[in-house]
């Protein structure tokens, strides 16, 4: 959502407690979060779990942050901690940011056509080599996601970042000939295990019948001589 406007996220301080105390918050739907950047100091703050998310899904790259009612200062989302089975925002981390400078971020880079490939089409196996994009851009030019379509490639075919087309006012830091983002290869075929018959020589049948054989000849010896 680069370039839209900016939304208000409204706060208030709080102490810097230990995790106890951040439960406590938690149980009373609160997130605990931490803002820091530029000349201020750190301050900690909670905010309403429902307006966080529902302000996260909305508002562009930079959010208007109000802590206690004061003046609104620009910030970014520097870290979200969720819960890993339920999915609950447990902390947020807020990167004060000046409108006018650029910054260093990371953006995810999603591939999108990969069905409709000729290479995939065909049979082939398409892997996405990178996922997240170094770039910087001024905070309000920041991109949610880049978007490669991927629906042309062949098999064995290799695609580098030099194909992707950065958002205007996105640099690309990455390196556009090495950076692989993608590649479509035959599928891996299993050998097929031939089944080899083997004669198995049982040891003790065998034994039993050779014993069986020198026994009979030696009654027959025995008969020679008694005879």
């Amino acid at each position: 959502m680069a370039g839209s406007d900016t939304a208000a996220l409204p706060v208030a301080s709080r102490p810097v407690e230990g995790s106890r105390a951040t439960r406590r918050l938690r149980r009373r739907g609160l997130v605990p979060g931490v803002v820091y950047g530029g000349s201020d100091e750190p301050k900690a703050f909670e905010v309403e779990a429902k307006l966080l998310r529902n302000t996260l899904a909305h508002a562009g790259a930079v959010l208007d942050l109000a802590i206690d009612g004061a003046a609104a200062e620009p910030v970014i989302v520097k870290d979200v901690q969720r819960h890993p089975v339920r999915g609950e925002t447990m902390h947020v981390d807020l990167l004060r940011v000046n409108l006018s400078q650029p910054i260093h971020s990371t953006v995810m880079l999603e591939l999108h056509g990969a069905d409709e490939a000729p290479g995939v089409v065909e049979g082939g196996v398409l892997s996405q080599d990178t996922r997240e994009l170094n770039i910087e851009a001024l905070p309000g030019d920041l991109p949610d996601v880049i978007v490669h379509d991927v629906s042309a490639m062949e098999m064995n075919e290799t695609l580098t970042l030099s194909a992707v087309t950065a958002p205007r006012g996105v640099t690309l830091l990455d390196d556009l000939e090495e950076t692989v983002i993608a590649t479509i290869t035959p599928p891996t075929l299993e050998p097929v295990e031939e089944e080899i018959e083997t004669e198995t020589e049982v040891i003790g049948e065998a034994g039993e019948g050779e014993d069986g054989e020198g026994e009979g000849d030696g009654e027959t010896a025995e008969d020679a001589d008694g005879s």
